[in-house]
């Protein structure tokens, strides 16, 4: 018997691998697609109006005994990621009670840009949350920004800021990890109900993935022109985006985590991790 299942889909061209080959190639109308920004996904995992997605790393830090993760999967980086950006006109350093503009499209971000600044520079801004890395007229114009995935790369390209700051580097830098931006999280409840169905959606996104990165030149061909960037500059960014969730991922997930349950931004029931599926 066919399960219906709502699956959380993330649509950045980080993701375009994956969900590039998934629209082309699976044909089950039971598995229902939703589209949205992380933030989006987190909320609606969390209400159980999805099953299963892609969703920010705190979420699943957030509500541990709601989740399990899915394993060899995830949006994230050894090093460089290039499209999670801090863009400032001072320096980093001088930030300090400066107003900063926080994305509201992950929270994950968020908390790494805090920890970075916090942790890693010692000083404390100001902080506003937006939608966008736009400002009205009547609002203060914050001296640095935090934008993510397609806005990020526009911003890059534009080059309107004196100084950014990849939010992956500066998280290797200082732990000589990578970071796991995003997982795939499935709801306790569906997977305990449904494991079939679970493992069924599982190994189709590990296939869409392998194709994916089989095609990743005419991906980026496809997906280049959202930005816009060229097909040659979105093949570079792709090749830079790492999707699996080995030890060390899973290492670095532990101390993203560890991050924030000193700060007291997530219970200490988020370790530790519960992955599904082939390790």
């Amino acid at each position: 018997m066919k399960i219906s299942a709502r699956i959380g889909m993330v649509n950045y061209i980080n993701t375009a691998p994956l969900y590039e080959m998934w629209r082309q190639t699976v044909r089950r109308a039971d598995w229902q697609v939703t589209e949205a920004p992380p933030t989006v996904l987190n909320r609606m995992l969390h209400e159980n109006e999805l099953d299963l997605g892609f969703v920010s790393s705190q979420e699943y830090a957030l509500h541990p005994g709601e989740y399990r993760i899915l394993s060899d999967l995830s949006i994230s980086a050894t090093g460089t990621v290039g499209s999670v950006f801090l863009f400032s006109n001072v320096p980093f350093s001088r930030l300090g009670e400066c107003l900063v503009l926080l994305s509201s499209q992950s929270q994950t971000s968020v908390s790494l840009v805090k920890i970075i600044l916090e942790e890693f520079y010692r000083i404390t801004p100001r902080y506003r949350v937006s939608m966008s890395s736009e400002t009205d007229a009547e609002s203060e114009k914050p001296a640095a920004v935090l934008a993510i995935g397609d806005e990020a790369l526009r911003l890059s390209a534009g080059g309107e800021y004196l100084y950014r700051l990849d939010l992956g580097e500066a998280w290797q830098v200082q732990t000589g990890l990578p970071f796991v931006f995003a997982v795939w999280a499935v709801r306790e409840e569906f997977y305990r109900k449904y494991p079939e169905t679970v493992q069924a959606i599982h190994k189709e996104l590990l296939r869409c993935l392998r194709a994916g990165k089989e095609q990743l030149r005419e991906i980026s061909a496809l997906v280049a022109g959202r930005v816009p960037m060229d097909a040659e500059a979105c093949f570079q960014y792709l090749q830079g985006i790492e999707y699996d969730l080995g030890s060390e991922k899973q290492e670095a997930l532990i101390r993203f985590f560890e991050y924030l349950v000193s700060r007291g931004e997530v219970p200490a029931t988020a370790l530790p991790l519960k992955v599904c599926g082939k390790q």
